[in-house]
C-alpha cells in the first residue's frame, strides 16, 4: 500500500481500509498534537490517488468500509473528491461506508452545494475534531478557529446530512481551566447536536509543543480522577438529541459508552461512584495508556 509516514485514524475506523489521498495535516499547528509534524502537507495527485485504488483493490477486493487520510482530507478539491467517491463504489461492490477527517477551515471553505453533493456520492462520515469549546483554550492550542466558527462547522456537515462524529479532548485547559473547558466544550457540542461525539483525554508527547508550556509550570495536567470530574461536568451539561458517546480511546483512564441523554444517570451514576469511592483500581493503568 502507498502510505508515507504513519497512519493515523479513528478508533471507529479500525476495521476499515485505509486510503491516504492528502499527507500530512494542512493546519499542522495544534500544541498537543504530534502526529504530522514531520510531514510536508501536499494533496496527492488524481494519478497517485487512482493508481492507490488500484493496488487497495487487489488487497481489500471485499472492503466494507474506507477511511481517506490524512489529518483534513476533506480539504481537498470537491470535484476530485467526487470523482475518488464514484471510483470506490465502483470498484469495491460491498463498500457500505466512506469516512473522512473534515478540519474546520476545509469545512467551512466548502459551500453547501458542495458537501451535499459528496453526500449524493457516498461520502458518509466526517469526523471533526472540534477539541474544546472555549475560545481561550482554543487560541493557546493554536486551532485557528472560535467556538463561532466550529459551530458553524459542525452545523453546515449536520445541514447536508452527512454523518458527523465530534471528538473533544479532556485536559485540554489543564487544571487552571478544567471547569470551564468542560462548560463551554458542552455548549459548543449542544449547539452542533452531532450524532456522534468522542472523549479523548490529553496525553502529551515528548515533541509536542505544549511540553514548553508543562515545563515552564504554565500548563499542568489534571490527574487521572479530575479526568472523570471534567468528563462528568462535560456530559451533565449537554443538550443533545440522540448521541452515541464513546469514551473508550486507549488515552482515557475509564473506558465510556453510553447514548445520550437515554443514558446520562446510568453513566454520571458510574462516574460518581468512581470518583467518590476514588476507586483507582478500576482506572486504566498509566502503562497501557496508548497501547
Amino acid at each position: 500500500m502507498f502510505y508515507e509516514g504513519n497512519i493515523y485514524r479513528p478508533p471507529s475506523e479500525a476495521n476499515s481500509l485505509i486510503l491516504q489521498i492528502t499527507v500530512g495535516c494542512r493546519h499542522n499547528a495544534c500544541t498537543f498534537c504530534t502526529m504530522f509534524k514531520d510531514k510536508t502537507f501536499r494533496i496527492k495527485s488524481r494519478a497517485e490517488i487512482f493508481e492507490i485504488i488500484t493496488t487497495a483493490l487487489a488487497h481489500e477486493p471485499d472492503a466494507e468500509q474506507i477511511f481517506l487520510a490524512d489529518g483534513d482530507a476533506l480539504v481537498v478539491d470537491s470535484l476530485l473528491l467526487i470523482e475518488i467517491l464514484d471510483r470506490l463504489y465502483e470498484k469495491f461492490p460491498r463498500l457500505q461506508r466512506v469516512g473522512i477527517y473534515g478540519g474546520p477551515k476545509d469545512i467551512l471553505a466548502k459551500n453547501p452545494e458542495e458537501l451535499a453533493a459528496l453526500k449524493e456520492h457516498g461520502l458518509t462520515l466526517v469526523y471533526l475534531g472540534v477539541e474544546s469549546g472555549n475560545p481561550g483554550i482554543l487560541r493557546s492550542v493554536g486551532k485557528g478557529v472560535t467556538p463561532e466558527q466550529m459551530v458553524t462547522a459542525g452545523q453546515k456537515i449536520r445541514e447536508s446530512g452527512l454523518a458527523l462524529s465530534c471528538t473533544v479532548i479532556i485536559g485540554l485547559g489543564g487544571k487552571a481551566h478544567s471547569q470551564e473547558h468542560a462548560l463551554d466544550t458542552a455548549r459548543v457540542i449542544s449547539a452542533i447536536d452531532p450524532p456522534y461525539l468522542g472523549a479523548l483525554t490529553l496525553m502529551v508527547e515528548p515533541s509536542a509543543p505544549i511540553n514548553k508550556a508543562i515545563k515552564r509550570g504554565i500548563f499542568q495536567l489534571i490527574t487521572p480522577l479530575e479526568s472523570l470530574t471534567e468528563i462528568r461536568t462535560l456530559l451533565e451539561h449537554l443538550n443533545v438529541t440522540n448521541c452515541v458517546f464513546r469514551c473508550n480511546h486507549a488515552s482515557n483512564y475509564l473506558p465510556l459508552r453510553a447514548t445520550l441523554p437515554a443514558d446520562r444517570e446510568a453513566i454520571l451514576e458510574t462516574l460518581d461512584n468512581v470518583i467518590e469511592n476514588q476507586s483507582l483500581e478500576r482506572l486504566r493503568p498509566e502503562s497501557w495508556r496508548g497501547l
